[in-house]
């Protein structure tokens, strides 16, 4: 995508890069090098990945049986602090606090980002988040749903929601001064040359999801809030019983968490953008409209709260202005995915592992998309809004597309990050593995919600049951599949062979420096001379 004018850097033989640890565990700490910080997430948001991970799989196998294993409270507690986890705590952070956080400066010719103690604050609220999440798990856990709906957690509730609640609401900050410092930095510190129609679109992604975590998220800041005055001083805000109102809290979570969906999702997007320019060979097709069309989701996805209350009671002609706006947020997606398809289109496409990701993303993201069209209109949501189908649609979205783009995301930048090249052949059948054990497990669900099956109950018909046995064997197999990376990648830190700088011939200023980088990425500012993915007719692979 650019070059650097005065050439790539030498980097002097006395300086370390970030990865050194001769310092000990108190220079990663209190570090301020973004890169340090990147691994610090990585660490912290797979360790409660896996804590989510082990939820899911434990009501998973209640669901083996129709009459269930556990209790319903059991179970409810099960899938509720599943759902937080896995929301808050691992895929609203992932990409932008890992990937992005390591390679926004860099991308754009910066030493650091702008605020680099903030970032570090950034880190330790999260860590501090997650920690209060954990004690209400040891404690038991919560029994609201990830949604933690009022009345019932504002009032009813026998759980420990104030501690849950008090873990999202930290972890908050943490978004609200991650997105805060990526719009400052790719406003103020891009290097000369460094255009906005010369960014990559990964910047351009987190660009736009920046913007949605500083706007959007002190509404839920706000909505926890309200939920934690009114159980501690009962006064009446959510609750009838006491001159409260339910819908309010509705209308305020979702007010939030629609925008988060793409939160979530909008990273990934970015991360496919830069893979399928890269294993076409090509520059991205339509690179202005994919760039504003993640902007239009951000501006979009602030006008589509209504779309989850269509069974509440608003009226009638809200939600016929909800359903036309979430017809609309759909459009500058499928502009991404018709994009990218017809980026690879003559293109020379290679089959490495990151392009597998990348092919997994956008078939399972568009399934996840259509079904949604579903959920958009009036008369299919009434019919399968408490069901299944649910389950199915928001995990196609955000599994098969966010944590498939993150997971791409880490192969493709994982030689620049460790200087450490990964096993290929492993990581291909991972990838084949994840796929399939993700399509067993979550196809299903489509199928059980068609056919009435309702989503948070711990028993069910027994007809139900070879549907869901076949999912959670198709669990099964997907927790295989995310395991064996976190093996092979554990490995290839001390392991595998040195990385080149840039092992894929891709463009880019990441791909110009050194692997892993140094501390301060660049000796001298680079100048942007060139078009974002310049790439030369069949260009050869470097390294």
């Amino acid at each position: 995508m650019a070059t650097i004018a005065h050439g790539t850097p030498e980097i002097a033989a006395e300086e370390v890069n970030y990865l050194n640890v001769e310092h000990g565990w108190k220079s990663w700490l209190f570090t301020t090098d973004h890169k340090r910080i990147a691994f610090l997430y990585l660490i912290s948001i797979t360790a409660m990945f896996f804590v989510g991970g082990t939820m899911a799989v434990l009501f998973r196998i209640n669901l083996l049986e129709p009459e269930g294993i556990f209790s319903s409270e059991t179970y409810n507690r099960l899938f509720s602090m599943h759902g937080i986890v896995m929301v808050f705590f691992f895929l609203v952070p992932s990409i932008p606090a890992t990937l992005a956080n390591f390679l926004i400066p860099i991308m754009i010719g910066a030493k650091d980002l702008a605020f680099p103690r903030i970032n570090l604050l950034s880190w330790y609220l999260y860590v501090f988040g997650a920690i209060f999440t954990i004690y209400a798990v040891a404690r038991g856990g919560v029994d609201t749903g990830w949604t933690f709906y009022a009345p019932y957690s504002s009032t009813y509730s026998n759980s420990y929601v104030l501690s849950a609640v008090m873990g999202v609401f930290v972890a908050g900050f943490s978004s609200i001064l991650t997105g805060l410092n990526f719009i400052v930095t790719v406003h103020k510190m891009r290097a000369p040359g460094m255009t906005w129609s010369r960014l990559p679109l990964f910047v351009w992604s987190n660009y736009a999801t920046g913007l949605l975590q500083v706007l959007g998220t002190p509404v839920l800041a706000i909505s926890l809030t309200l939920i934690a005055f009114e159980r501690v001083a009962h006064v009446g805000i959510f609750d009838p019983n006491i001159g409260g109102d339910p819908i309010l809290f509705q209308h305020l979570f979702w007010f939030y968490s629609h925008p988060a969906v793409y939160i979530m999702i909008l990273p990934g997007m970015g991360v496919i953008s830069e893979i399928v320019a890269c294993f076409s060979r090509k520059r991205v097709f339509g690179y202005n409209f994919v760039a504003f069309s993640s902007m239009a989701i951000a501006v979009l996805s602030f006008f589509v709260w209504g779309h989850h209350m269509f069974v509440t009671g608003e009226a009638m002609y809200t939600s016929v202005a909800f359903s036309f706006l979430s017809f609309m947020v759909a459009v500058p997606s499928a502009i991404k995915v018709f994009n990218w398809t017809a980026t690879m289109y003559k293109g020379s496409v290679s089959f490495d592992t990151p392009m597998l990701y990348a092919f997994g993303f956008i078939g399972l993201f568009t399934i996840g998309g259509l079904t949604g069209l579903f959920l958009a209109a009036l008369a299919t949501d009434v019919a399968t809004h408490g069901t299944y189908f649910i389950v199915a649609h928001f995990h196609y979205v955000m599994v098969g597309g966010m944590v498939m783009a993150f997971l791409g995301g880490l192969h493709y930048w994982w030689p620049k990050i460790t200087g450490r090249l990964y096993p290929e052949a492993w990581a291909k059948f991972a990838a084949l593995i994840i796929f399939i054990g993700f399509n067993l497990t979550f196809f299903p669900q489509f199928i059980l919600g068609y056919l009435g099956m309702p989503r948070r109950i711990h028993a069910y018909p027994p007809e139900f049951q070879a549907l869901n046995v076949l999912s959670t064997a198709g669990a099964s197999i997907l927790g295989i599949g995310y395991l064996i990376p976190m093996i092979y990648f554990a490995w290839s830190i001390r392991k595998g062979p040195k990385a080149p700088a840039n092992p894929w011939g891709a463009t880019g200023l990441e791909w110009e420096i050194q692997s892993p980088p140094t501390t301060y990425n660049f000796d001298e500012t680079p100048i942007v001379t060139k078009e974002a993915y310049d790439y030369g007719p069949l260009e050869e692979v470097v390294g």
